[in-house]
Formats: structure tokens, C-alpha cells, sequence
């Protein structure tokens, strides 16, 4: 059984609307909105405000369909404060989005000068990290993924924040598709996804929710029954609340992802692309690009939400919390006593 600290519930209460559904919007991404711009651009480097701009329409157009909002130190920060609606959750990422590409597999590191005690600071309800993993990657780099895990989830409990941790498979050297976007890896393999939420399950890595890829490449999610038993052992090793992301998904194809995932006991979605890439697209016509948000991206924003209301698990009802959910414990006047600072 799992037990909540007071900043941890809180947390996690703050992530999710009233239902305990978590409806939330990933602004964080830095390659798949960098990349595209510096091309179109014909620079080496996207400008500091293009990406901003959209990071900034994002929050602008999204936030109010949604439970929270994940956003970057870079630009979504800085650029979004002001708009950022404070009645939604804060989720602030940690990881930085370049990786180092080894032959044995990619290696995490957090963004410079930023940390945990950074995003508690600031006022974040949770940290979020995305760890690139592959069960059968050198072992060093397996172990070197794993301490890196680690270190964050004992950072989180010293500063009694939640812990939202992302991981991703992708394709080794030795794989066929090899590639360094962010993207979906084609011909995953569901027992690499799995054996991968097993390992980062176990209770050494202090994980709250699970942000988690399909255990099947998105458009293999047909709602058969054996697609649906692989998304309800992914729901079983989790061993705690979980979302889904949608790692580029199209529009159809995540919302059939989220049908299994609802239908295995997942808790909503913390999703970015597959809401809003449409409309990136129409870049640099920002006008465009706001018509996008505001129209299809909202009303697909609005349908998945319902999906989620109507077939997703309270997170704060989850079997991990024991009979009656997720309480904030001592319920007494002992608390304070053995409540301990930083």
C-alpha cells in the first residue's frame, strides 16, 4: 500500500479536476516545436520567441479545458507566468531534451541550473521527468537511467512534491528506424514498454503517476481483446495511478489508445501533440495557427475529455491507497510533529 505525504496529495489533487480525472496539456516539448521552425527558418538555432509565441498560445488556448498545464523553464515559463490560470496545476519539467546518444543507449540529464528544489520554489505541483529506456540497452547505461530515476524520486520526497515520471522506448543502433525524434518508435516491442513500467513500479524510485506510451504502436490499438490485455498488464505493473501520452499520435488513433487506457484503469492523460500539432502546422501563419488551436484542437481537447470524465479512474480511488483512496494522514493533531522540514 502506498501512502500520500501532505505535499504529495496535495499535488496530485491540484493535477486533477474535482472528479479526480487528470484532463492536463503538454506545453514542454522543445524538439518537435524547435526543430520544425528553425527549418522553415533555415537557421541553426529556432528564435527564443517563435517558440515562446506558440508555447504561449498554447497555454492561452488550452488551459481552460484543462486540469494542468506541464510547461518548460526555457520558454513556456517565462513567457507564460502571467497568462498561466492559477486555479489549474503547475507540472514543471526537469529533464533536458538533449540526451547523449551512446552506442549502449541514451542517457537523461536535467536541464541546467534547474532542479527539484527549483520547481517546489517556484510554486510547481509536480516535477515531471521523461527517462529514455530500453531493458536491453548496455548495462551500464540501463543502471545509469535507472540512479538517474532514483535521485529524482529522492528529491521529490525530500521536498514533498509529486513525482510524474515519463519513459519512452526507442530504437538502438542496432534497431531498424533508427532515429533521434521524438516520436513514436516503430516496431516496439509491448514487452520492452512493459518490463520497462515494471522496473521504474518498484518502490525504490519514489513515481507517483506514471505518464505511459502505448504498449502497442497507436494505430494497433483496434479495441481487441488482445490489445486490451496487454494495456490491462501495463495497468497492473504500474501498481498506481497512470496516464497516457500521446507521442505524436494522430487525433483517431490516440483516442482509440485512450479507449483501452480507460477501459485498464488509467486516470486520464497528460497529452500534447495530438492535440495540438494540427495546428502547428500552419506555421509561421499564426493566425492560422490560433484558428487551429481554438477550433479543432479545443474541440478535440473537449471530446477526449469527455471520453475521460465518462471511462476514467479516479486517481485518488486507486487500489495502491487501500480502502477508502488516498486520505491525508494523520488526521489528528500528532501531524505537525512528525511533519519534518526540508
Amino acid at each position: 500500500m502506498m501512502e500520500l505525504t501532505p505535499g504529495k496529495l496535495w499535488g496530485l489533487r491540484r493535477m486533477a479536476g474535482e472528479n479526480g480525472i487528470f484532463k492536463m496539456t503538454a506545453t514542454d516539448q522543445r524538439p518537435p516545436i524547435k526543430n520544425p521552425i528553425k527549418a522553415h527558418l533555415g537557421l541553426d538555432e529556432a528564435p527564443w520567441e517563435e517558440v515562446a509565441r506558440f508555447k504561449g498560445l498554447l497555454i492561452e488556448t488550452l488551459q481552460a479545458q484543462s486540469t494542468a498545464m506541464l510547461v518548460d523553464p526555457h520558454y513556456a515559463i517565462p513567457y507564460g507566468m502571467d497568462t498561466l490560470d492559477p486555479a489549474k496545476g503547475l507540472i514543471v519539467t526537469l529533464e533536458d531534451s538533449v540526451f547523449a546518444e551512446t552506442p549502449g543507449g541514451r542517457l537523461s540529464s536535467d536541464i541546467d541550473d534547474w532542479s527539484v528544489a527549483k520547481i517546489k520554489r517556484m510554486g510547481g505541483d509536480a516535477v515531471k521527468v521523461l527517462a529514455w529506456y530500453r531493458p536491453d540497452a548496455d548495462a551500464d547505461v540501463v543502471q545509469a537511467q535507472n540512479d538517474y530515476v532514483k535521485r529524482i524520486g529522492e528529491e521529490c520526497a525530500r521536498y514533498d512534491i509529486p513525482f510524474l515520471l515519463e519513459m519512452l522506448v526507442y530504437p538502438l543502433a542496432k534497431d531498424a528506424h533508427q532515429t533521434k525524434e521524438y516520436v513514436e518508435m516503430k516496431g516496439k516491442k509491448s514487452d520492452d514498454v512493459l518490463a520497462t513500467v515494471e522496473e521504474f513500479a518498484k518502490p525504490d524510485y519514489g513515481v507517483d503517476v506514471f505518464k505511459l506510451e502505448s504498449p502497442v504502436n497507436a494505430e494497433d490499438a483496434d479495441g481487441s481483446a488482445d490489445v486490451q490485455a496487454i494495456f490491462d498488464e501495463m495497468g497492473r505493473l504500474a501498481g498506481r495511478p497512470w496516464v497516457m501520452l500521446s507521442a505524436g499520435a494522430g487525433k483517431p488513433e490516440f483516442r482509440k489508445v485512450l479507449e483501452h487506457a480507460f477501459a485498464a484503469g488509467a486516470s486520464g492523460f497528460l497529452a500534447g501533440r495530438a492535440i495540438w500539432l494540427d495546428a502547428f502546422q500552419s506555421y509561421p501563419d499564426w493566425a492560422a495557427i490560433e484558428a487551429g488551436l481554438r477550433g479543432e484542437a479545443c474541440d478535440y481537447m473537449a471530446d477526449i475529455s469527455a471520453l475521460a470524465d465518462a471511462k476514467a479512474t479516479n486517481w485518488a480511488q486507486h487500489a495502491c491507497y487501500g480502502e477508502g483512496g488516498a486520505r491525508f494522514k494523520p488526521a489528528d493533531a500528532s501531524f505537525r510533529h512528525g511533519y519534518d522540514a526540508f
